[in-house]
């Protein structure tokens, strides 16, 4: 699963890449310092694998991952191919979420491509853009379904009107997400890749001194809260520089740092979290001698379908999943005592995978 990092020039977006991925994306104090997309690939936090690992002597921990595309930054008029707005754009549309990283600090050594600092007025510079880019590749789409419908061929209506709504709404400057479709119509506007509508996560990127502070504290972060809240989207406030300053310690060193912080957890961690739930990811896990690993799955994925990710034999050829309760199987203390006390499942084809099931599929091609 693909995220794209986005954002106005100059918000710490590259900042805060540079601490997700180690990647080294050059953060620089003037715009487009970012030009081809940064990729790194981050591991899903969870703690569930050490603990499986020790139970079984594994020899490999291998966790779930998400892939981070830092994207070049938007300025208004991207849509009409300012700035880098072509290249951006073509970019976004590959992802399957956005964080859209948000100024909220003050800092007159860090130019800003607008007079001041306003979230808000950001959040909409980036969003209408992206809203001008989706009307036009709606109303073309339109145009093209609205001339067959003299055909006769009722389809051609049937996607006319789909496609008229989507339209009535980009046009009022609402993002495509804000809209409720049917199963079917959503399978067709998945299709089209339309920016918006992509999941977004904010993130408020707030200033080393003010972490310590509640929110409400905060008033420019506070914003952006209630923006994302009133769009039914996510906000994570975040240090994108303190972040990069714990992504260079060592994994000792950054527990201290954030215990010297009062942090339970680093706001890297959170995000990395809070963007698997974005995309309605869950893992299982597998476990034995050579590897304990967490496999990413959609949740509601059944049972074949999740043996597939690990081979494409496992899912032609599936039997049955015998399936364990992660904290069950802690408990049991090992693979053979939860089967002793009748604690493994068997289940078959339509089962539906749970997070933090360790399982063994049987399968035979």
């Amino acid at each position: 699963m693909k995220l794209g990092v986005v954002g106005l020039p100059n918000v710490g977006k590259s900042t805060l890449f540079n601490a997700i991925t180690h990647a080294g994306a050059q953060a620089a104090n003037f715009p487009f310092c970012t030009i081809e997309p940064n990729v790194g690939v981050v591991a899903v936090p969870d703690e569930r694998l050490d603990k499986l690992a020790n139970l079984y002597q594994s020899k490999k921990v291998t966790p779930a991952t998400i892939e981070f595309v830092d994207i070049a930054g938007l300025v208004k008029g991207a849509s009409k191919g300012e700035g880098l707005g072509n290249k951006f754009l073509s970019h976004i549309r590959e992802v399957d979420a956005i964080v859209h990283v948000v100024r909220c600090f003050e800092d007159e050594n860090v130019v800003h491509v607008e007079s001041g600092v306003d979230p808000i007025r950001d959040i909409e510079t980036i969003n209408l853009e992206l809203i001008l880019s989706d009307m036009e590749s709606v109303q073309k789409r339109y145009d093209k379904a609205f001339s067959m419908i003299k055909t006769g061929d009722k389809k051609y209506q049937i996607e006319a009107d789909l496609l008229k709504k989507i339209l009535t709404c980009l046009e009022s400057e609402k993002p495509v997400r804000s809209l409720e479709f049917d199963e079917e119509q959503q399978k067709y506007v998945n299709g089209l890749f339309l920016i918006t509508s992509k999941p977004v996560i904010y993130a408020a990127n707030i200033s080393e001194s003010d972490i310590a502070l509640d929110i409400n504290d905060i008033p420019l972060a506070k914003k952006v809260q209630e923006y994302a809240k009133n769009e039914g989207s996510e906000t994570l406030i975040i240090s994108a520089k303190t972040e990069e300053e714990i992504s260079e310690l060592e994994p000792e060193e950054q527990q201290m740092f954030l215990d010297d912080l009062g942090l339970k957890e680093s706001g890297l961690n959170r995000l990395v979290k809070a963007s698997y739930r974005l995309l309605g990811l869950i893992s299982y896990l597998t476990s034995g001698e050579p590897e304990t690993r967490a496999w990413t799955i959609k949740d509601g994925t059944k049972a074949p379908q999740a043996a597939g990710k690990i081979h494409t034999d496992f899912e032609k050829g599936f039997i049955r999943a015998e399936v364990v309760d992660y904290e069950v199987l802690l408990e049991c203390g090992s693979y053979v005592k939860a089967k002793e006390l009748g604690k493994v499942r068997s289940e078959g084809k339509d089962y539906v995978m749970k997070d933090g099931d360790v399982v063994l599929f049987r399968f035979n091609v």
